[in-house]
Parts: C-alpha cells; sequence; structure tokens
C-alpha cells in the first residue's frame, strides 16, 4: 500500500524549490529504487502518473 507521505514528502518540497540543492538532488536519486515511490506511481491514475513523470523528468513511468 503506497503511502500518501510521497505527496507531502519535505525532500520533494525542496527538490521543487531548488532542483540542484543537495537534499533536492537526494530526493531526485531516491526515486529510481524508493518501493514507496514507486507504489505511489502506481496508485495514480494513469494521467496523473504522466503529469508527476512529466514534472520530474521521470521516464521510467512515462
Amino acid at each position: 500500500m503506497p503511502t500518501p507521505k510521497c505527496e507531502s514528502c519535505a525532500f520533494r518540497a525542496k527538490y521543487d524549490r531548488n532542483p540542484n540543492s543537495l537534499l533536492g538532488r537526494l530526493w531526485r536519486w531516491h526515486t529510481s529504487w524508493c518501493p514507496g515511490w514507486r507504489g505511489y506511481m502506481r496508485s495514480l491514475s494513469a494521467e496523473q502518473r504522466r503529469e508527476v513523470a512529466d514534472k520530474y523528468d521521470l521516464k521510467r513511468y512515462k
């Protein structure tokens, strides 16, 4: 079961504010292997998943 915390993650917010910050880059890297993030992405509708994938340039989910 995906955690809704991914939607309001503090690290994700740091990435949104400054993608080049250390914590922002750490969040982006961790999305490639985090089981919670994968579950979160699977819980989204196809349209929402594409929007998030486009916003964060996540080729895996496009």
